[in-house]
């Protein structure tokens, strides 16, 4: 739910011990987005196309890492990285090459200095320790192999790579204008429950994290599980109800799929997204609404559906999709209103606001509504994150899941499936096991989650949640690639737990 990230005024390259993240400095971080990853994504295109699988799961690590080596912390450098704009330039392809370079190099240790200064800039291999630091650095995580071949794009390379001791890690490079490397970063995935554990409590003060199978009996099965059934600040990942409810007034006859809306300027957001820079009166079938808001999070398009379909409708699809806590949606707030809470006044509108009992909020939003956009600000810091959000816990995530599942079985719904298999979240699942990947997550400053469902080709179904939020700070940016990582060896386990 935010704009581009800032660009921070220092940044730190790191490589992580195996078993450790390194938890660098918070940077400056950007106005909330709830997905924050999907900006760069929205930059690619104003219309999403059918599903992609390794193209979508490029779109969303080169996101990621532009949140990361461009707009938090991960890396330190004299000379900015390249622009997150333009897609797959050449820009992309030299950072390609740069973390092709690393790789290789690991096989070859150790890199001289002479070697490390050409492909290293300046600031950034003083902050690895030089040559002889990052010699250390890649003995201990080395040497690397890709699992898949890394991609680069927009001045950022990213993949994930199996290390020593049968571990698998996410990195990600970035270069600056002459080809050097100016950030990276390693995220390592997790080899047992135990670790993942230890790990995602390094990231947050409050995390909560499932690993759950959706039985043939429709019920989530926990597999492992951290708080599990304790509600948190969602982001962007309350477009799932939005969905939802879609899909219900589709199967009510309400309205279809190919129904076509206006964009309309009162139902504007801001970012992340690209229709609110549409002219008004531009039509969009709910169907490609459905797909900006799921594909590339787009708020402008979420709100749109939650205003044609009525507040109440998607209210009513919380407790129907099986969230156990609907009280923390209550009222189901559009993303502009969020804004205008914590972007317009701030504290004393969200304060007037969380004074007054729930039921009298409704009556608090129509004055928001027609908060002008240009009056909306970015924040910086965490704020209200425990009563201005949509809340929900991993075991309602997996309920979601399960409830938009069944939608998309039935006659007619397929944009369901369509929409939530667009975009991979960057998790890379082997396609060969993994025949449908569904992502959606969401983050705004102290906010960070990552909801995943995946369907294997011998039918199991699994779906993993984290969340992690922490009221008083923000949270650093290589926190997301550590998500990625936590996601990922949810399903890892769970697969290994099936053997």
């Amino acid at each position: 739910m935010t704009r581009p990230m800032n660009r921070p005024t220092t940044r730190r390259t790191t490589l992580p011990k195996p078993g450790r993240t390194a938890q660098p400095k918070p940077g400056r971080t950007a106005q909330p987005e709830t997905g924050r990853a999907a900006v760069a994504d929205a930059r690619r295109a104003s219309s999403p196309k059918g599903r992609a699988s390794r193209p979508g799961g490029v779109a969303r690590l080169a996101a990621v890492a532009a949140a990361v080596l461009a707009g938090v912390t991960a890396c330190a450098t004299s000379a900015p990285v390249q622009s997150a704009a333009g897609g797959r330039t050449a820009a992309g392809k030299a950072a390609d090459k740069q973390l092709q370079w690393i790789v290789q190099a690991s096989h070859h240790l150790p890199i001289s200095d002479a070697d490390a200064q050409t492909h290293i800039e300046p600031a950034t291999l003083r902050t690895l320790g030089g040559a002889g630091g990052l010699n250390k650095s890649l003995r201990r995580i080395g040497p690397l192999s890709p699992e898949l071949p890394p991609v680069g794009a927009r001045g950022r390379a990213v993949g994930w790579f199996n290390g020593a001791r049968k571990t698998t890690l996410l990195g990600t490079a970035a270069t600056n204008a002459s080809g050097q490397i100016a950030g990276l970063y390693f995220a390592k995935q997790p080899g047992s429950w135990s670790e993942l554990d230890g790990e995602m409590r390094k990231q947050a003060p409050d995390v909560a994290f499932a690993t759950a199978e959706i039985g043939k009996d429709g019920r989530c099965k926990v597999l492992h599980g951290v708080n599990a059934d304790t509600p948190r600040p969602l982001g962007s990942a309350f477009k799932l109800y939005v969905l939802g409810a879609l899909s219900d007034a589709v199967a009510a006859h309400r309205v279809s799929w190919n129904t076509k809306q206006p964009i309309m300027d009162a139902w504007k957001s801001l970012p992340s997204g690209v229709l609110q820079d549409k002219p008004a009166g531009t039509e969009f079938t709910l169907a490609n609404y459905a797909e900006h808001m799921i594909a590339i999070s787009d708020n402008t398009a979420a709100d749109h559906l939650i205003n044609r379909l009525g507040r109440d409708a998607v209210e009513r699809a919380v407790p129907a999709m099986g969230n156990r806590h609907p009280q923390g949606m209550l009222p189901f707030l559009t993303t502009r209103e969020v804004f205008a809470l914590k972007g317009s006044d701030y504290p004393a509108t969200a304060k007037s606001y969380l004074a007054l009992p729930p039921a009298k909020r409704y009556g608090a939003l129509p004055p928001l509504d027609v908060t002008p956009t240009s009056k909306l600000r970015a924040w910086q810091e965490p704020r209200d994150i425990d009563t201005i959000e949509w809340m929900a816990s991993p075991n309602d995530m997996c309920a979601a899941f399960k409830g938009l599942r069944d939608r998309a079985a039935k006659p007619g719904q397929a944009e369901v499936g369509k929409a939530l298999s667009m975009n991979d979240g960057g998790i890379e699942l082997d396609p060969k096991t993994y025949r449908t990947v569904w992502f959606k997550g969401g983050s705004e400053p102290g906010v960070l989650t990552g909801n995943y469902m995946a369907r294997t080709a011998s039918g199991r179904t699994v779906v993993t949640s984290v969340m992690m939020s922490n009221p008083k700070a923000v949270i650093p940016g290589t926190t997301e690639l550590n998500m990625l990582a936590f996601a990922r060896a949810g399903f890892k386990l769970a697969e290994a737990s099936d053997a």
